[in-house]
């Protein structure tokens, strides 16, 4: 009797630890701070799903595992896994990130230093901790100030800005927030008020990210990144404040990169991934509207836009529209293209991914764009094969009123150039 009780303790202990179904608090460290985020898992054995949250939007495992109280969460489209193991209820483990990038090339436009809520472009193991989550007690939240709306924060990059913005989306004591910059947004941070701050914090697959808002008396907005110390806090002001100030405004995404000669043809000629050679003078291409992407997989805000190429690809595609990746990756992966496979598999992409070079040769091989220097980069190219115009970086929805004017913008263009009649040639006069 004594070991068919023990037997029953140990079965009940490991059915236990195998059901990890559910919502999960949980934290990583990143720059000294722990950072919150969600993580939800769902199914059991190889069929388990793990889900973490980017505002509303989700970003679903590629694979995953949970088998003998060990957990094994694959974001291969990330090149990310997290791996723990179960201890007391809890989940104790470490984030693995296999990512790549141009954070430590000279001149890198997507560099820890310019983009201060992303995960670190190079590959690292963090801390990873999680226990299951338990809905806060509904409490009273009185004299909660209200920072809704848009602010600038005075900041100089290597790309020749001058301004971020701050974007809030509040509802009570409630707030998704995000920084916005040329190349796009941080992702969407979630938080609410404490101790007369707003802090907000997530972690999507790529960017774990914290951030602290302290109103200030004068009107102002404190923004402390997850430095860990105030001497790192910026201060924001409304728009017509800043004015006011004299302080410069945030770069224009739709001249911050140029044609260096409108009249000229765009080209491009790249292996896709299966090795075949693809240019502007294909088929395919030629005589259509056709959306240049400067793009990479490593990249938070190209994961974000390809998303929403996807959708622009279903809506227009039989009108007209092709779309292409101009695609740079690190040796590594150019070698493998595990994540980008990952990568298009996973947003179910339907355009073609050409494989470019590495991101220190994004130059050189599209020299015909001044002031190239964000990730994404989008280039609308016409019927006649000429740059009609282009779009520096990716306002995702956590950017609020400027991710609407982007799909206002990327809409209007498409439609235009569209109506557009295609230019005469020999062949047509065959």
């Amino acid at each position: 009797m004594k070991r068919i009780a023990l037997l029953a303790l140990a079965m009940s202990t490991l059915a236990s630890a195998q059901n990890l179904k559910g919502r999960w608090a949980a934290n990583t460290e990143q720059g000294g701070s722990q950072i919150p985020f969600r993580l939800d898992i769902a199914g059991e054995g190889d069929k388990a799903i793990g889900t973490l949250y980017n505002g509303e939007d989700k970003e679903y495992t590629t694979s995953a595992s949970i088998k003998d109280g060990k957990v094994e969460l694959n974001f291969d489209h990330y090149l990310v896994s997290i791996i723990a193991e179960v201890k007391d209820g809890e989940l104790d483990g470490r984030i693995e990130s296999r990512r790549g990038g141009p954070a430590a090339e000279e001149g890198a436009t997507n560099a820890p230093s310019a983009t201060p809520n992303a995960a670190p472009a190079r590959r690292g193991v963090t801390p990873f901790h999680a226990k299951r989550y338990v809905a806060p007690t509904a409490a009273e939240v009185k004299n909660v100030p209200n920072i809704d709306g848009v602010w600038e924060v005075a900041r100089e990059t290597p790309k020749g800005e001058k301004a971020w913005r701050v974007v809030v989306q509040q509802k009570g004591a409630d707030i998704t927030t995000t920084l916005l910059r040329v190349d796009g947004d941080t992702g969407a941070l979630t938080g609410s008020w404490q101790d007369d701050k707003f802090v907000a914090s997530h972690f999507d697959g790529a960017r774990p990210g914290l951030v602290t808002l302290t109103p200030q008396k004068d009107g102002s907005l404190g923004v402390l990144l997850n430095t860990g110390n105030r001497n790192g806090e910026l201060i924001a002001y409304r728009p017509e404040v800043a004015r006011a100030k004299g302080l410069p405004e945030p770069a224009n995404y739709q001249t911050h990169t140029t044609p260096r000669d409108p009249n000229e043809i765009f080209t491009y000629s790249f292996p896709d991934t299966k090795g075949n050679v693809v240019s502007n003078e294909d088929p395919k291409y030629k005589g259509k509207v056709v959306l240049a992407i400067v793009t990479g997989t490593w990249c938070p805000n190209c994961h974000d836009e390809a998303q929403y190429l996807v959708e622009l690809y279903k809506k227009y595609h039989d009108q007209g529209l092709e779309i292409v990746a101009l695609d740079f990756e690190e040796p590594t992966e150019i070698s493998s293209l595990k994540r980008v496979n990952a990568f298009v598999k996973q947003y179910k992409v339907p355009y073609t991914y050409l494989i470019a070079g590495q991101p220190s040769e994004m130059w050189d091989k599209v020299p015909q764009l001044v002031n190239l220097n964000t990730w994404p980069a989008t280039v609308f190219v016409g019927k006649d094969g000429k740059v009609k115009a282009t779009h520096a970086g990716f306002a995702a929805p956590a950017s609020g009123i400027f991710n609407k004017l982007l799909r206002e913008e990327f809409t209007s263009n498409i439609e235009r150039l569209l109506k557009e009649k295609a230019p005469v040639t020999s062949a047509s006069l065959r």
